[in-house]
Formats: structure tokens, sequence, C-alpha cells
């Protein structure tokens, strides 16, 4: 199953508001806001690498208030 951890990017003021869309989305297991270089940070999982790579493009850089992604793929041993 891959997964993967996305570092976002939000307009200021909008954390909150994208960590709560963020944990409706099917397939995100964890989602935080942070301080730092990124806003948010959250962790993603699919059934497939094309599935990931639909979440991440569709539904994560979808959402309202993203201005940027980093998407960093786990790989197993």
């Amino acid at each position: 199953m891959p997964k993967a951890y996305v570092l976002i990017n939000v307009e200021s003021g909008y954390e909150v508001e994208v960590v709560e869309e963020l944990r409706s989305i099917e397939g995100v297991e964890e989602a935080y806001y942070s301080y730092g270089v990124y806003d948010v940070i959250t962790k993603v999982s699919a059934d497939s690498m094309e599935s990931l790579k639909e979440m991440v493009t569709k539904k994560v850089r979808g959402l309202n208030r993203v201005r940027s992604t980093l998407t960093l793929i786990m790989m197993d041993e």
C-alpha cells in the first residue's frame, strides 16, 4: 500500500480549516498544522501508486486555500 507525506502551504489564517478538510478525505491517515516553512503536514495512503497520485493532485491540491505542496513518497525496503 503506497503511502506519502504531503507538506502543504496554505493561505495565511486558513491552516485549521485546511486540516479539517483534509481529515474528511478518504485515505488521509493524519493531518496537522505546523510552524515553519510548511503550514500543514498530512500522511496519506492508497491502494495503488496511481490512486495515490490522483489523491494528491485532485483531492489535496484541489482544496480551497492550498497554495503549494511537496510530496514525499514512502518507500518499502
